[in-house]
């Protein structure tokens, strides 16, 4: 799910009506899988055998591979999970673990602090990295800090669906308002893409339940009787699946930037609230510029940024800049910008220099670089095996094509592309799952806590409330007025005020509210200035 709340000239109220309609129409799982059923079963026997497999044989560490880019002290093991967990003594995937020990004396120390970044497919490997920074200095002294690679991921067994050559092939083109002809290349594109999955062997087992399992026998094999997680994004999705399904394993979770888990906007519907919500965080950037229109000379109204940002793409869109820039690049490039305010000042600097003549900022803004494409591939490979194994997707392209060109007409910066990327669910040959029911009462978990931004475009607010309302005894704490996606470890240190309280005494300060963080500081140059918080692209 690409990143993607729009007050806009329509308000909010009329865009959220726009984009939550059709997710109904998508629907079409009938009803959700209750926690009984999903919690029984040969699979839960397989998790109980692989978890008890793990526990035996625990983590070996050793120097981290060079690809993972992590010096000593951390190191790295791997972790052995069934592939179909209803045969537990079939296939074995190797998850690679990344782990650097507690700082702090060893009477103080709380054991193994387990993160997830999100996606579906992203890494979380580089967490111990973060024990360096200040913002996680006081975990870092009460926690051994614990990343991993999850099924198909990178090192993990990475999946692959196309040559990742011609996957980012560069420099392209892209419409915000696609021809006929366009829309007919790319459904060619996306069945292309399904088909290439479909050889995957065990397609079927990349999903959301299965990395909550996953992480079930992760726990066992670091040697907690219970877990203590930070998951951000669609970290926070399958992490509530892992709270619904196995409520006496958790000790404490916290869950940034929450996907909404209500079964019927599993994936469709959130992906059409995600695109709806980056066009108002786009306008909140837009804006932002325009009030430092004596530094970017780019416009004094958010109009007229946004007639610069067009002039650039009709120009670009004739001749990439640098030769490695098309729309698409530049389009992806700046969606940055709606993820982390972090990136406000450099996109700004890109488009001012590229309209007075000097695209080299540009290009090294929004070019792919061409050694990133396995990864991206890889990337995008697990992410819609994920969500296409997930739930079921609309199969016709008329309901496709109706909701995003309804929805494009208001919000156009976002809502193709997101659009495109999800279409190869369209032509799933695999068998669907229907979405777990998740939803726990009050008691039933320990105290939970939850984060998230007001204005979050790739996982917008009413997810969090959503998720808060079936985790029965979860406090939420609000970044009020702020919209960067990932908010424990960054900025704002009212929120990392909580997340410490709560992650080393297991107190929750109730559902809170803290300012927002300051907005960027305008400036020419430079390079994206965000602090090492949880977030960046995911599904929401």
């Amino acid at each position: 799910m690409r990143a993607a709340v729009l007050y806009g000239i329509l308000g909010s109220l009329a865009l959220t009506g726009l984009a939550a309609a059709p997710a109904a129409d998508a629907a079409r799982s009938g009803t959700a899988v209750p926690v009984s059923r999903a919690a029984g079963g040969p699979e839960a026997r397989g998790v109980a055998v692989a978890a008890a497999r793990a526990a035996e044989a625990g983590v070996e560490y050793g120097p981290c591979p060079a690809a993972e880019g992590l010096p000593a002290p951390i190191e790295c093991g791997t972790v052995a999970v069934p592939l179909d967990y209803a045969k537990p003594g079939g296939r074995q995937l190797k998850l690679t673990v990344s782990h650097i020990g507690a700082t702090g004396p060893r009477a103080e120390r709380q054991g193994k602090l387990v993160f997830n970044p999100g996606g579906p497919g992203g890494s979380g490997t580089y967490f111990p990295l973060l024990s360096r920074s200040p913002e996680w200095r006081r975990l870092a002294e009460a926690y051994d800090f614990v990343g991993y690679a999850p099924r198909g991921v990178a090192s993990s067994g990475a999946l692959s669906c196309q040559n990742p050559d011609e996957f980012l092939k560069a420099p392209s083109n892209t419409s915000e308002r696609p021809s006929e002809r366009e829309k007919r290349a790319r459904i060619e594109k996306a069945r292309a893409y399904a088909d290439g999955c479909a050889k995957i062997t065990g397609l079927r087992h990349y999903t959301s339940l299965n990395n909550a399992r996953d992480l079930d026998v992760l726990r066992a094999a670091l040697g907690e009787r219970k877990l203590t997680y930070l998951g951000a994004s669609y970290g926070t999705y399958f992490g509530s699946l892992y709270a619904a399904l196995y409520p006496d394993h958790v000790r404490r979770m916290v869950f940034d930037s929450p996907v909404d888990p209500d079964p019927p906007q599993i994936w469709y519907g959130n992906n059409l609230r995600q695109s709806a919500a980056f066009e108002e965080r786009w306008t909140d950037w837009q804006r932002w510029v325009a009030r430092h229109d004596d530094v970017y000379h780019l416009g004094r109204t958010r109009w007229e940024v946004a007639a610069a940002y067009g002039r650039a793409r009709e120009m670009i869109e004739k001749e990439p800049a640098g030769g490695r820039v098309g729309t698409a690049q530049m389009q992806a490039g700046f969606l940055r910008a709606a993820y982390a305010d972090g990136y406000w000042a450099p996109a700004a600097t890109a488009l001012a220099d590229y309209l007075d003549g000097r695209p080299k900022t540009l290009v090294e803004f929004a070019a792919d670089d061409p050694s990133d494409n396995r990864a991206e591939e890889n990337g995008n490979a697990v992410y819609t095996a994920v969500e296409c194994n997930d739930a079921p997707w609309p199969t016709d392209w008329e309901t496709w094509d109706r909701d995003n060109s309804r929805l494009a007409r208001v919000a156009p910066f976002e809502t193709w592309e997101n659009a495109w990327m999800n279409l190869p669910c369209a032509f799933w040959s695999g068998p669907r799952q229907r979405p777990l029911d998740v939803r726990t009462a009050a008691g039933e978990l320990p105290p939970l806590l939850l984060l998230a931004a007001e204005r979050d475009a790739a996982t917008p607010y009413d997810g969090a409330r959503e998720l808060a309302r079936r985790l029965g005894g979860s406090d939420l704490v609000t970044e009020k007025d702020a919209g960067s996606h990932g908010l424990a470890g960054g900025e704002n240190a009212c929120v990392n005020k909580h997340v410490d309280t709560y992650l080393l005494t297991g107190r929750t300060p109730g559902d809170a509210t803290c300012a927002p963080h300051p907005e960027p500081k305008a400036k020419r140059g430079g390079k994206r200035s965000v602090a090492p918080g949880t977030g960046g692209p995911a599904v929401g």
